[in-house]
């Protein structure tokens, strides 16, 4: 046991220690330092960097130290104070040019200014400060990881990644700070062999990824497209965060699996992980992708219950959400609603009510943005363009087009003018489409030529569809849908021999028709069909009863199947049997027995719906007094009482 020492209080101790004068330099530099920091603290940096600057510079210990410079650069950096700092740098070069202390090799200090002088944009001038003395000094990792992430702020990834390289090349061992960072350039470049390199290396390292390296490798693998990857990390991981889930969400996006990156949302919801403002504007797209309502107004939920306020980019996305999905009420609502918009919000509701028919809406929305102050794009004249070609205004679309650079200095792309053309051939004037093709200013692309070869498959000009068409297999040789319409523009014809040459030089370019397909939500489950499929439902009681009651009101109406839909030299019998195995019939059917009395019912088709359908459509609103809103490659169709909202124009 160690005794206890007892002083006696009354011992009087001599020595032969002659005081000096040090303890009064460091009681001035404690307050010195004390002053700095405080200053600092409170915002105050023209004050504190007159301290700095007024402080002698004969003395080491007059001087403020390091922790005193450290938090004055910090705070330069959190308000992003240029000048303040760009005065201390000359501050500390004067003092090193005196042959004081050379701060500006300290690593601390050096990372701070390169720092400052990244997230100001002055990139050349923390390159200078990475530089100086580069070449005789043994520079650590956190002073080639701030150099980097300077250039990845600043939009240079390959200069970061170099960054990383020169440091390697220096034989300095690079730990999670420097792997996350190479990670992230190689993501922004979709550099995957390098990227491989990165992650090789840290496969060797003796420290253990972290959370964010691991969450660096999972968006590397998804911008790169390598999804088994990016799973086998996932599931690899120690732990998983908000940024985790994200990057499995997007990667399932990626690879176009709208479904099961809703079932990872909604897994991740089930694991009580949470959600970021990222993870809604990547999910939200997906609901309005599957025009999945019911999940959309989940998501809404959820942000009304959460403590923090959505920003911008998340109502954007809702208001996407809900005019995609038909409900320009709901759109309307939230956009109202936006304690502050930028362009894209106005451009989002003005596109929703535009693609839903709404065009004299849209045009009040374009009227008050205007008025708001805030100057129309390219974007919005395309959503205007469109909504007016669809809605067959064409003599108010050809207003806004010359409004686009008389009123509001936009030169029109060639996407405005492939709208016009649209416009003008959808209308039957396709002589003036012509037109403006031939004096465009720039030439033609495809979705020019398109446009032009869709006027005359709805307006039957067989000979002026195959020259288009030529034109069309020169600039997209490998695109289905041109040998499609040429096909249908024989067809329509009776041009069966055509139609039979077409398919064959199809067949022999490996090309096929994209097959007729819809879906449907009901509760949280989307249902898909496709045409000519769904035997197992069409042959269910059910299904049976529903339809036969359909036909049977239709017959009293006077439907009659207009069969010359059906692009195939079959007879009459069998294109009725084909018409009744339509998509978006199925889908309709299916959702009349499954979802509630009076609900409307939203189906999302993939192609364009056909004449036939429409009518069909057109009565079954009537006859069940249902609301059914169909969203196709061109737009939305709201069916309600025996009318729609194209009125029978798209």
């Amino acid at each position: 046991m160690i005794p206890a020492i007892s002083l006696s209080t009354n011992v009087t101790i001599r020595t032969n220690i002659t005081v000096t004068s040090t303890p009064k330099a460091h009681k001035h530099k404690r307050p010195l330092n004390s002053t700095l920091n405080s200053l600092t603290k409170a915002g105050k940096l023209d004050e504190a960097l007159r301290v700095i600057e007024s402080s002698s510079s004969k003395s080491v210990t007059s001087e403020p130290n390091l922790e005193a410079y450290s938090l004055f650069l910090h705070s330069c950096i959190s308000r992003k104070s240029l000048e303040h700092g760009q005065r201390l740098y000359l501050h500390l070069l004067l003092s090193r040019d005196k042959g004081n202390n050379d701060l500006l090799k300290n690593p601390t200090i050096k990372t701070k200014f390169i720092t400052l002088f990244s997230v100001c944009g002055l990139i050349d001038e923390a390159l200078g400060v990475f530089k100086d003395g580069l070449e005789h000094e043994l520079v650590p990792e956190s002073v080639w990881v701030a150099m980097a992430i300077g250039f990845s702020k600043n939009g240079y990834a390959k200069e970061a990644l170099l960054i990383y390289c020169g440091m390697l090349s220096r034989l300095v061992q690079p730990g999670n700070f420097a792997f996350s960072m190479a990670l992230k350039a190689c993501a922004d470049l979709c550099e995957l062999r390098v990227g491989k390199a990165v992650h090789a290396q840290i496969m060797k390292c003796n420290e253990e990824p972290d959370q964010v390296v691991n969450n660096a490798l999972l968006r590397l693998y998804t911008e790169c497209g390598c999804f088994d990857e990016v799973l086998r990390v996932f599931e690899e991981m120690p732990q998983q965060n908000v940024v985790s889930w994200n990057s499995l969400i997007a990667g399932f996006v990626h690879r176009k699996q709208v479904f099961e990156s809703l079932d990872t949302f909604r897994r991740m919801q089930g694991e009580g992980i949470g959600f970021s403002w990222v993870t809604l504007t990547t999910v939200l797209p997906i609901c309005s992708q599957l025009t999945a309502l019911n999940s959309g107004k989940e998501i809404h939920a959820q942000i009304l219950k959460s403590t923090r306020k959505p920003d911008v980019p998340v109502l954007n996305s809702l208001v996407d959400m809900y005019a995609k999905c038909g409900a320009t009420d709901y759109s309307r609502r939230v956009f109202d609603g936006m304690q502050s918009k930028d362009l894209t919000s106005w451009n989002t509701m003005l596109t929703g009510y535009a693609v839903n028919g709404s065009l004299q809406k849209a045009m009040e929305i374009f009227n008050e943005m205007v008025e708001s102050g805030i100057r129309p794009d390219a974007v919005t004249f395309i959503a205007l363009l469109s909504g007016c070609s669809h809605a067959g205004l064409t003599d108010e679309g050809q207003r806004l087009f010359d409004k686009m650079k008389k009123n509001y200095g936009l030169s029109p792309s060639v996407e405005h003018y492939a709208c016009l053309v649209d416009m003008l051939g959808r209308a039957g004037r396709i002589k003036e489409a012509l037109e403006v093709v031939k004096f465009m200013p720039m030439k033609p692309i495809g979705s020019v030529w398109g446009s032009l070869l869709n006027s005359c498959r709805l307006h039957g000009n067989v000979s002026l569809g195959e020259a288009i068409a030529e034109q069309l297999f020169e600039l997209e040789p490998n695109n289905p849908g041109n040998y499609v319409l040429l096909s249908n523009i024989y067809a329509n014809a009776g041009m069966w021999d055509n139609v039979k040459i077409v398919r064959d030089m199809m067949e022999r370019r490996g090309m096929t028709k994209e097959a007729g397909c819809s879906w449907v939500q009901i509760k949280n489950r989307i249902h898909t069909f496709v045409a000519g499929g769904g035997f197992e439902i069409r042959n269910s009681a059910e299904y049976k009863k529903v339809w036969n009651q359909l036909m049977d009101a239709m017959e009293e109406i006077g439907y009659v199947p207009n069969t010359g839909v059906v692009l195939h030299d079959v007879n009459e019998e069998t294109k009725s049997i084909w018409l009744c195995g339509h998509s978006e019939r199925l889908a309709t059917v299916f959702s009349l027995i499954h979802s509630s009395t009076g609900a409307p019912i939203r189906i999302t088709k993939n192609l364009r719906v056909c004449v036939d359908c429409h009518t069909w459509m057109k009565i079954v609103s009537s006859v069940t007094r249902r609301v059914i809103v169909l969203r196709d490659t061109n737009r939305f169709h709201h069916f309600r009482g025996g009318a729609c909202s194209c009125k029978d124009y798209w």
